[in-house]
């Protein structure tokens, strides 16, 4: 009886398999993308991550809004970053590169090193020393980075590295870099295939400002063939101690704990003004108390643990409620994993943590109240 269950198993699933494993956003999106036969795809399957609604949230703005979280914190090294980075790196290895670098805040470093390493190539990360998330500096050594740490911030480490690049026979793989881009605008087709068009409003993260560029790109491109019939109004939220593009002024010393998005002079800030002026969309700063309550909001709610410039998204949503029209689509960037900063995970939460607890069933069963 057992032996023919198993059989009949082993029939329907075998009948029923029709899935092939997701091949990577190049592939997926090749026709999109300033790629040839000549080019050698350099990919960890990347892309294709979730939509996820996020009711919580559609709750708290009350007004019959739908509101979902493109979580791409669930790309291979975690973070949006190896969307560009499949990119960038594959055209790289397409001209010859032996080598790669860049400046990074943590995940452009985890990203590059990642897929150069891949690639068979060197990857040199500059990192403003003692600023740079604990999981995300573990990954750039793992992955075998030769990791500079230099005393300044980050835009001085970029600063350090197009000179560098302009200079030796090294390929910077920073968000100036055209193919990053490229890359990342992908996600934006992602929501309109998920969604059956546009968002009404996409709420993003600002650091660099290379994302917001990139989604904006891909919506237009599936705008003008067609694909979908709208595009969305731009909302971009940067961290009050580090808002350059809100303020309009360089910040020389910017401080706040999401540490992804601490970058007082984004190197693509005319880019993304025009982002904002042509979708008529908003910029504005959220406070770190926001941030790291919408951080904990998100986990305990929704069961969904981004790191904290990721949450900036959903703070600045949620701090711009009564402006959100009735009936909206809204998509919300995550743009990177927890795991990236288990500092603060273990410094912000609200769980309860016992211990010294004697290995007996009583006493445990006592500790959790039975």
């Amino acid at each position: 009886m057992v032996k023919q269950l198993i059989n009949d198993f082993k029939k329907n699933f075998k009948r029923n398999s029709n899935f092939t494993q997701w091949p990577g956003l190049i592939e997926a999106y090749k026709e999109w993308l300033p790629i040839s036969k000549k080019t050698p795809i350099i990919t960890l399957q990347e892309g294709g991550t979730p939509l996820i609604e996020l009711k919580s949230i559609n709750k708290i703005i009350d007004k019959n809004v739908k509101v979902y979280a493109k979580y791409d914190g669930l790309n291979p090294t975690g973070s949006f970053k190896d969307r560009g980075m499949t990119m960038a790196i594959s055209k790289a290895k397409e001209e010859g590169c032996k080598a790669v670098i860049c400046a990074s805040t943590g995940n452009t470093s985890a990203a590059a090193t990642a897929y150069a390493k891949k690639g068979g190539m060197k990857s040199f990360v500059l990192i403003p020393d003692g600023y740079v998330a604990q999981g995300k500096l573990a990954q750039a050594l793992v992955y075998g980075a030769e990791v500079l740490a230099i005393k300044g911030n980050f835009d001085k480490a970029l600063k350090i590295v197009q000179e560098m690049s302009s200079k030796f026979p090294i390929t910077l793989v920073n968000s100036v870099n055209p193919y990053r881009l490229q890359g990342q605008k992908t996600a934006a087709f992602e929501v309109v295939d998920a969604l059956g068009e546009a968002p009404d409003w996409l709420c993003i993260p600002m650091g660099n400002a290379g994302n917001i560029t990139a989604y904006w790109m891909g919506f237009n491109e599936y705008y003008q063939h067609g694909i979908s019939k709208k595009l969305p109004q731009m909302m971009g939220f940067q961290a009050e101690g580090s808002a350059p593009l809100v303020l309009g002024r360089t910040i020389d010393n910017p401080d706040t704990i999401a540490t992804a998005i601490r970058i007082g002079n984004p190197v693509n800030k005319e880019k993304a003004n025009i982002v904002k002026k042509e979708s008529n969309g908003k910029f504005i700063a959220i406070s770190d108390k926001d941030i790291i309550n919408t951080y904990k909001l998100l986990g305990e709610e929704e069961g969904i643990f981004c790191e904290p410039a990721s949450a900036a998204s959903v703070a600045g949503l949620i701090k711009l409620k009564e402006e959100i029209p009735k009936n909206s689509t809204i998509v919300c960037v995550l743009t990177g994993n927890g795991l990236k900063d288990p500092d603060c995970a273990i410094q912000n939460n609200e769980a309860v943590f016992k211990s010294g607890i004697e290995p007996e069933l009583e006493i445990v069963a006592k500790s959790m109240g039975f």
